[in-house]
């Protein structure tokens, strides 16, 4: 599949949580195009975006391609199930369930680049995370390789696998094998100094789940949605 740009949704019940997200992310929002808006960063293209859905807060990812229709054709050989066909936007479940989207790439080619907090630090959202129950991972690992032709890379840790991001796209995929009985998505950011970012995002309404020392915090924003804040380097793709 010819994946030209890669966005990350942000579905939620009302958009009460569209103001934390636009600060978390230094973003600006677009004009509202029916029940999504866009989070426009300062430099770069955008690849985040809000949407009110009447349905428990979550995360999906859009791929943006060169032909939806055969992008679809190729996702269900791949084993997806189509949820939705409106020719130039195709809702699909990957193997393990996992919500995304197929979209006209509309010529995007600019990364949005990291910002520095007034606490000195910087942080990115430049990851999606694929929460996959580890009975079917395997499958979920080889249906998200094939379907963008980005090739697996293990991580130091057993549970995550990443997927080389192919040259331009503003977000990484990562697999991580969960204990839930189903799959689902969330967003991780990049930063240079955890405490820092996670007390910035806690001030903005965020709550605290869960402390890897060192490595990650797990969050949960105003809506209940899950996230991670990493200790990665935050850089432009």
């Amino acid at each position: 599949m010819d994946v030209r740009w890669v966005t990350g949704f942000l579905d939620s019940p009302s958009r009460d949580v569209e103001g934390f997200w636009l600060a978390v992310t230094g973003a600006s929002l677009s004009p509202r195009r029916g029940d999504f808006a866009t989070l426009v960063p300062v430099v770069g293209d955008p690849c985040l975006r809000v949407q009110v859905l009447a349905a428990p807060p979550r995360t999906h990812l859009d791929l943006h391609v060169s032909s939806v229709p055969a992008g679809a054709e190729e996702a269900v050989g791949l084993g997806a199930e189509v949820v939705l066909d409106e020719g130039d936007l195709v809702v699909l479940r990957s193997p393990a369930g996992a919500v995304f989207c197929l979209v006209p790439w509309a010529g995007e080619v600019s990364c949005p680049s990291p910002v520095r907090w007034p606490g000195g630090q910087t942080s990115v959202v430049d990851q999606v995370c694929v929460d996959v129950p580890g009975n079917v991972f395997d499958l979920e690992l080889s249906f998200w390789s094939a379907l963008t032709g980005w090739m697996p890379r293990p991580s130091d840790l057993p549970e995550f696998v990443h997927l080389e991001r192919g040259a331009g796209m503003p977000l990484k995929l990562l697999l991580q094998r969960v204990g839930s009985a189903s799959a689902g998505m969330h967003l991780d950011l990049a930063c240079d100094d955890v405490d820092r970012e996670v007390a910035r995002h806690v001030a903005l309404g965020a709550q605290v789940v869960r402390r890897v020392e060192g490595d990650w915090t797990t969050l949960r924003d105003p809506s209940g949605r899950e996230y991670c804040v990493t200790g990665r380097t935050p850089s432009v793709c």
